[in-house]
Parts: C-alpha cells; structure tokens; sequence
C-alpha cells in the first residue's frame, strides 16, 4: 500500500469544472486577505516610503521609436490585470454556453438579483454624493469581489447547499459583467480613433483564427498582445482586451469524446505490446504514444476550457495577489480616520455596498420569488438569500480597481473611496458569515 502525502492525495482527486473553479476561487480570497493585510502593514510602518518608491519603479519596453513607459503599479494594474480580465471572460462565456447562465429558468434569479445589486447601490452612492465632483465614483460599489465572497461560502461547508454556491457564482459574475460594461462605457476619457480601429481589426484576426478552426494557444497569445496594445494605446482600458479576447477563443474541442475513447484504445493496445523495464523506465515508442494520448486528450477539451484551467493558479496566485499588494497599501491616521469614513464618497461606498446590495441583491429576490417569476435555489431559504446578499457588499478587488479609473488623478479621493471599500468590505464579509452561520437556517 503506497502511503501519499496530503498534497499528493489531494492531487490525486477528481474534481468536476465547477468545483475546480471553486477551489480556484477560495484559493484566491485566501491569498488575497493575507496580502490585504500585509499591504496595510508595509504602509504603516517605516517601510513605507520603500513599498511606495517599489511601485512607482518605471519599467520600459521599446521597439524602435515607439516607447511604453510606466511604473510598475501600472503595469500591474494595466498589464497583469488584463489576464485577471481575460479570465473573467472566459467564465461569462461558459457560464453563458454550457453553465448555470445556459439555461435561462435557472439563470434568472441570479440575473436579476445581479442587476438588482449594481443598481441600487450605484443609486445610493449618487443620493449621498448628489451635486458634487465625487459623484464620478458611482461605479465603485455596483462590484462584488467572487473570490472573498465564495470563501466566506465555503468556510461555511455544509450549513449552506451547493445550490447556493452556485447561486452567488452566477450572480457574481453577472455582476463582473456588469463592471465590464461600466469600465468600458463610463471610465473612458479620450479616444484614440487610430489605435482603436487597429484593435478592431486584432479582433477580427482572432474571429477569423477561430473560424478556421485553429485550436493552438499560441496564436490567440500573439494576436492578443497586440490587441492588448492597440486597446491601451487607444483610451479605453486596457483590461478590457482580456475580455475581448477571451470572446474569440474556441469553446468546442477539436474532437469528439467518441474519437477520444477509439483512439486511446489503440493506442493503449500499442502501449501494452512493448514489455515493461525492470526499473519501470520508458522506452521513446511508450513516450510517443503516451504523448499522442495526451494530445489526443488536449483535443477533446476546448483552447478556453484549457486556458481557464491553466490559467486560474498563476492568477491565484501571482495577478491577484500583486494587484492587492500594490492597491490596499492606506496610511491610516487613526486620529482622523472617523473623520475619512464620514466623508460623501467613503459613506457613499458603505451604505452601496451593505444597503444598496441588501436591497438589490435580497429585494429583488424576493420580489421575482413572490411573483413567481423565478424559484429559490434548491435546498436554500430566503434568511440564506439574505446572508449572500450580506456577502456581495465584499466589493474588494473590482471595487478597488474603478476607483482608481474614476478618481484618476486625485489621491485624497481614491485613499477615501479606499477607506469605504475595506470598511464595507470588512463589515459585509464578518456580518455575512455571522448571519449565514448562526441566523439563517437551511431548510430540511
């Protein structure tokens, strides 16, 4: 009997899709709440001056006469968050294709309760910030951050169903969706009409590679460098090209699962015919044919599946993370943050994203529920749909990210809508366990 490590055995798990992008996700909120913190630290203490001087170290790249220069908090945020966005994509699209999206009966208590909970917060960020330059902000409490808020889900373990779970993945990214739409529209100053109609047909180029049928990755990523530049260079954000990418990446396998099992057993006979090593070793025809039978898998699952997989730890693991490092760093002055938190946009994101997302996400449910448009996820309860919507105040990393887009330029305003985000944040994620643990009930 082969004793495994605790690693090695949790490897050794199956996981369905859904479930890998859970771990995926819990991973995420994990890492992130401990570079939260440590980003806190490093900017209130002496390390201060030296966390700020590393983010602001400019980074060049050239080619001929033509220069991008900017400081590493800016390609993080420009540059690494396009993969962040990419991903993003790619789970609006399956969730769209084959997903808890696919099936609009299913889709539309999510949905809903997602447009619910962008537009009610939105409207009470503006109520509060009525007639003044901050109203600029109203996008930054419409975003709910899926890694911290399923986290919170899953360290609940069995006091809440997986109809649930999957309830709040869907909204969630809806609600990614939503901000999608919103950077795009509202957060883009200037046009660059050149570079954008050079994007334009970048895109086009990776609509046509899908068209044809290429199924190599490699393609995809060099065309979509170049969409990434023509996007940054044109005005609009250049986060979005890694959703616009994500778009054109084939969802259908190069062959069917019926080829795969009559290949496999070929070549598996094959494999069988040649005589096992004494110590185990392969000789290069076993290499050849495990090879083609792991290429001959890669085909039955689609350039997307395979890039969201590949894709999800190094942006667990590096994208977030960084992006958490580089943004949560606010000097608190403990003797002036009262009077920070009470200021238009910090009470403006607080009441959006607790209020606001309270009567979004929960009243709208349970409206469509009452009107019998749409029913409660299986083995849910209304008090648990209450908890969720507790959770989608965690406006962390998207929330973060807009108000740097809004408040470009102004410090004061992006420290104070950073003040709002982390309270509210702390505050929904802390009252949404509680409820979710110790209020709400799960139906028997």
């Amino acid at each position: 009997m082969k004793i495994y490590a605790p690693w090695e055995k949790a490897f050794k798990k199956v996981s369905t899709p859904f479930e890998h992008f859970i771990h995926a996700q819990t991973t995420t909120g994990k890492i992130l709440m401990f570079m939260t913190v440590l980003a806190l630290i490093l900017a209130n203490t002496p390390l201060t001056e030296n966390y700020e001087h590393f983010f602001h170290t400019k980074i060049d790249f050239s080619i001929g006469s033509w220069k991008l220069s900017h400081s590493l908090h800016h390609w993080i945020n420009d540059g690494l968050m396009a993969v962040f966005f990419f991903i993003i994509g790619l789970e609006i699209k399956r969730e769209i294709l084959v997903g808890e999206l696919s099936n609009i009966k299913v889709a539309i208590l999510p949905i809903l309760a997602a447009i619910g909970g962008m537009v009610f917060p939105a409207l009470i960020y503006l109520g509060i910030n009525a007639n003044e330059p901050s109203a600029i902000g109203w996008g930054v409490p419409m975003a709910t951050d899926i890694a911290f808020a399923i986290s919170v889900l899953v360290l609940l373990g069995k006091r809440v169903s997986s109809a649930l779970v999957t309830f709040l993945v869907a909204l969630a990214i809806v609600d990614d969706l939503g901000a999608v739409l919103v950077i795009a529209i509202f957060y883009t100053d200037q046009i660059n009409m050149l570079p954008l109609g050079l994007s334009g047909i970048t895109f086009l180029m990776l609509i046509v590679l899908n068209r044809f049928g290429i199924h190599a990755i490699l393609p995809y990523f060099i065309v979509g460098i170049f969409l990434w530049v023509f996007v940054l260079e044109s005005g609009v954000h250049a986060t979005i090209a890694g959703v616009i990418a994500a778009i054109a990446v084939p969802s259908k396998p190069k062959r069917t699962s019926l080829d795969l099992s009559k290949d496999t057993k070929k070549l598996l006979d094959d494999y069988d015919k040649h005589p096992v090593s004494k110590n185990h070793t392969l000789n290069e025809d076993q290499k050849v044919i495990l090879d083609n039978i792991q290429h001959r898998i890669d085909s039955v699952r689609s350039p997307a599946t395979r890039l969201e997989q590949k894709l999800h730890l190094p942006v667990a693991l590096i994208v977030i993370p960084l992006f958490a490092l580089a943004n949560a760093g606010i000097a608190i002055d403990f003797n002036s943050i009262g009077t920070v938190i009470i200021e238009p946009i910090s009470m403006g994101i607080i009441f959006g994203l607790i209020l606001g997302k309270i009567i979004g996400i929960f009243g709208v449910s349970w409206l469509v529920i009452k009107l019998k448009i749409a029913k409660l996820p299986d083995q849910s309860s209304m008090s648990q749909i209450f908890g969720v919507a507790l959770l989608g105040g965690i406006g962390f990393t998207m929330s973060i990210f807009i108000a740097d887009l809004a408040f470009l330029g102004s410090a004061e305003y992006i420290f104070q809508a950073k003040v709002g985000v982390l309270t509210a944040s702390l505050l929904a994620g802390l009252s949404g366990f509680l409820w979710l643990k110790y209020i709400a009930k799960k139906p028997i």
